[in-house]
C-alpha cells in the first residue's frame, strides 16, 4: 500500500503524517507537492494539518484551487481512501467533498489539548479497528473547529450514518452536536478536526490513533483480496 501526503504552503502537520505511517505501518508513504496534477500511484491521501496558504481570506479556501485537489477528487471518485485531519478537513469541506463547514470556535481561542472522542460509526474504512461507542484520546489543536452544516444536510448524514467522531462529554469548539468528524456517503472520504498522527506513540500521551491507520491498511488489503 502507497500513501500521500499532501504539502500546500503553510502545512506543518505532514511530517508528523509521514512517521505515522511509517512508525505504525511499515508501508510506503510520500511527501506530495500541491501542484501535482497525478496521484493514480498512491492507494491512500492524507490532507494533513496546518495552515494552508497563511489560512488568510477562510481556512481552506485558497488550497481547494491547488492542482492537486483535481487528482484528489478524481482519487475520491474512484474509491481511494482520502482522510483530511484539521487543516485538511477544512480544505475537504471547502472542496465539496465532504459536507458543511469549519467556523471559528464559539469562544473565540485556540485550543489545544487532548481531547476524549466518541467513535459513532466504526463500520468506515478508517474506524473498523476501534469498537463501537468506544471512547477514545486524540489531541485537537485549531482555531476553527466548530463544525456546522444545516438541517437537511443533518438530517440526510445520519440517515446515511455518516457521523464518525463525536467529542465526549464536552464540546471544545461549539460543533454542531459536538461532531468532531464526518465521512461522505460513500465512506472512503474522511474529515476530522482531531489528530490521529499525534497519537500513535504512549510518549505522545496517547496511541489511540494507532487504530486509525491499522484500519485503512485492513481496508486497503480487503478491497485488493489480500
Amino acid at each position: 500500500m502507497k500513501f500521500a501526503v499532501l504539502v500546500f504552503p503553510g502545512s506543518n502537520c505532514d511530517i508528523d503524517a509521514v512517521k505515522a505511517v511509517e512508525d505504525v505501518l511499515g508501508e510506503a508513504v510520500e511527501p506530495v507537492w500541491h501542484t501535482t496534477t497525478d496521484l493514480s500511484g498512491y492507494d491512500a491521501i492524507i490532507v494533513p494539518g496546518g495552515f494552508s496558504y497563511g489560512d488568510y481570506l477562510r481556512c481552506g479556501a485558497i488550497a481547494r484551487f491547488s492542482p492537486v485537489m483535481e487528482a484528489v477528487k478524481q482519487a475520491a471518485a474512484e474509491g481511494k481512501f482520502i482522510i483530511g485531519i484539521c487543516n485538511g478537513f477544512q480544505i475537504l469541506t471547502e472542496s465539496g467533498l465532504l459536507p458543511g463547514a469549519l467556523r471559528h470556535n464559539d469562544h473565540l481561542q485556540f485550543r489545544c489539548a487532548i481531547s476524549p472522542l466518541v467513535v459513532e460509526n466504526n463500520s468506515t474504512p478508517f474506524t473498523s479497528d476501534y469498537a463501537q461507542g468506544q471512547v477514545i484520546h486524540i489531541p485537537i489543536a485549531h482555531g476553527e473547529g466548530n463544525y456546522h452544516v444545516d438541517e437537511e444536510t443533518l438530517s440526510r448524514m445520519k440517515a446515511n450514518n455518516q457521523i464518525v467522531f463525536r467529542y465526549y462529554e464536552h464540546n471544545p469548539n461549539g460543533s454542531l452536536e459536538r461532531i468532531a468528524g464526518v465521512c461522505n456517503e460513500a465512506g472512503n472520504v474522511l474529515g476530522m478536526m482531531p489528530h490521529p498522527e499525534r497519537a500513535v506513540h504512549q510518549l505522545l500521551g496517547s496511541e489511540d490513533g494507532k487504530a486509525l491507520f491499522t484500519s485503512i491498511l485492513k481496508a486497503w488489503r480487503d478491497k485488493q483480496g489480500a
